[in-house]
Parts: C-alpha cells; sequence; structure tokens
C-alpha cells in the first residue's frame, strides 16, 4: 500500500530568514554619545557615527548592539588614525568583519535578507524604465522575414 503523501503545503520549503524585513527610511533611533577618548574621535569617525544611526538598519538592532557599534567606532577611528599602512590595513580589515555583522555592507544586508525600502521617486523612474524598454523591443509592426524556401521547386 503507497504512503499519503503530505500536504503541497507542508512539503514546500520556505528558505525563509528568520531575520527578514524591509527597511524603512524614517524616523531613526538616535544616536548614543560616543566614549570619551583620550585623544579624541578623528571628524570622519564622528560622520560615521551619526552615518549608521541615521541608517535604516539601526532600526533593527537590539541594546546589546550598541557594544558592537562601539568596537565599529573605535576600529574606524584606529583605520584613520594609523601611522602606518600595516596597522591601518589590520584595522579595516577588522572594521570589514564588524561592519558586516551589523548589517551595514551591501552583502551583509543580502545575507540577513534585508531589503531598504525605495523612494516612490526610484520606483517611478523604474516603471518608466521598464516601460520604454518593454517598447523598444516590441514594434507596433513586426516585419516578416520571407521564407528562403519559398523560390525552390521540385525537378523531374
Amino acid at each position: 500500500m503507497p504512503a499519503h503523501k503530505k500536504h503541497p503545503s507542508t512539503r514546500r520549503r520556505a528558505n525563509k530568514a528568520s531575520t527578514a524585513a524591509t527597511l524603512t527610511r524614517g524616523d531613526a533611533s538616535p544616536a548614543p554619545a560616543l566614549p570619551e577618548r583620550e585623544e579624541g574621535w578623528h571628524q570622519l569617525t564622528q560622520e560615521m557615527w551619526a552615518d549608521i544611526w541615521a541608517s535604516p538598519m539601526s532600526d533593527e538592532w537590539d541594546d546589546s548592539d550598541v557594544h558592537n557599534a562601539f568596537i565599529l567606532a573605535m576600529l574606524y577611528d584606529d583605520m584613520w588614525r594609523g601611522e602606518t599602512a600595516a596597522a591601518r590595513s589590520k584595522a579595516a580589515g577588522e572594521y570589514r568583519l564588524q561592519r558586516a555583522d551589523l548589517g551595514l555592507s551591501p552583502y551583509s544586508r543580502r545575507r540577513l535578507e534585508w531589503t531598504i525600502e525605495a523612494a516612490d521617486e526610484a520606483k517611478d523612474k523604474g516603471d518608466q524604465r521598464r516601460r520604454s524598454t518593454a517598447a523598444k523591443k516590441s514594434p507596433a509592426k513586426k516585419k516578416t522575414a520571407t521564407d528562403p524556401r519559398a523560390g525552390l521547386h521540385a525537378v523531374s
């Protein structure tokens, strides 16, 4: 006797990550103050700090992720203040890894299945571009090619 088949909805693979989300640009989380540092913070680090907290990704972070963001800022600052190429390169490598953990790179957002909601203007431009491309691909009157075999005839 054959086994009963499962219902199609239970056989289907979902392949959706639990972190999948559409991030919206809007009210960003307020940026916590950078901790005190003897030498202060590089100007570019302060700009980066403001940028990451203004990004839609910051809304996805838990309170415990703030500590990772502090580490990210320290590595970014070390990257700019490094006295040798080796020191800057080492800080840049660590910065790249830490940035990915927070979803701040395009690849890490893709891995987390985070998409940033596009602005309405961008959507409209894309729709216009697709319509004009479709119009170019399918002209109103299509040429019909003549069949090259039409001139052939049987010889006896």
